[in-house]
């Protein structure tokens, strides 16, 4: 699998703004397996998010995808920066039920 591990510098007052933008968000882009978004027990601190597909191609077949790039238009209103990124392939894990 692969992925990418994201920070978002949230403008202040637009945290439940851009979950709800988030949220709206229906489309599943083809080999995704799933995504997260974490709000540390630190306050202070950015929302970190993670998004795992099937394989390095998925990956950036959703990261070129016109309808992400207006996904991610409509969460920038709601940051302070762009988000920092990194990615790369999950060696290894498990999902829990």
């Amino acid at each position: 699998m692969y992925g990418t591990v994201f920070s978002l510098n949230v403008k202040e007052g637009h945290k439940e703004k851009l979950i709800e933008v988030m949220d709206a968000n229906d489309r599943t882009p083809d080999g995704m397996v799933a995504w997260f978004l974490m709000n540390p027990d630190d306050a202070g601190k950015d929302l970190i998010g993670v998004a795992v597909f099937e394989n390095k191609d998925a990956h950036l077949a959703n990261a070129n995808n016109p309808d992400q790039h207006e996904y991610f238009v409509a969460m920038m209103e709601h940051l302070n920066s762009e988000p920092t990124w990194t990615d790369g392939e999950f060696v290894t894990g498990m999902v829990a039920k």
